[in-house]
């Protein structure tokens, strides 16, 4: 079985992955109605909203997962990802999503994220060590970990997003107190 010294155990872990969206939330709710869906988060063309889209697509790929592996077998993710590239499955998640309203999008990507922990919560730390399926050699934790990842490590998605969106929200905060 492989390991990871960087694995963070499951109660970390759905604590990294809650603190990262909490915060996510909690800077996308600063921010006014029209900066929710104004193109340009970290230079992009993306918007707040679009942002909040491409997290609740990852965890949903991580509930996917979790559901293949109850079931037996790979998620489907496993496959996308070695056929496309991480930027034209992001491009593709955030316009599958683009008609959703600010608002319908904040309920979804809190919904998934809540029923994401939920579902961690109920995993237990065996099952964590585990592969998700027979045949795999990663253990489970170490699989969402890097659904879930990013630049500073396993469950860290969001974290890494958060420096754009912060400076997002002070630059609409600043342009609303000068407009006011």
């Amino acid at each position: 079985m492989a390991t990871d010294d960087r694995l963070p155990t499951r109660r970390r872990a759905i604590r990294i992955v809650d603190d990262g969206m909490r915060e996510v939330f909690e800077l996308y709710d600063r921010l006014p109605p029209r900066a929710r869906t104004t193109p340009g988060l970290g230079g992009g063309d993306w918007s707040p909203k679009d942002l909040l889209g491409h997290l609740e697509s990852w965890q949903g790929y991580a509930l996917e997962a979790l559901d293949a592996w109850a079931e037996g077998h790979g998620p489907e993710i496993d496959a996308v990802i070695w056929s496309t590239s991480t930027s034209v499955l992001n491009r593709d998640a955030v316009a599958r999503k683009a008609s959703r309203s600010a608002a319908d999008q904040r309920r979804r990507a809190l919904a998934t994220h809540e029923a994401l922990l939920s579902r961690l919560e109920e995993f237990g730390d065996a099952r964590w060590r585990r592969p998700g399926t027979a045949r795999g050699r990663t253990p489970a934790g170490a699989r969402l970990g890097n659904l879930l990842g990013g630049p500073s490590g396993p469950f860290r998605h969001a974290e890494a997003h958060l420096p754009q969106l912060r400076l997002v929200v002070e630059e609409a905060l600043a342009g609303t107190r000068r407009n006011s």
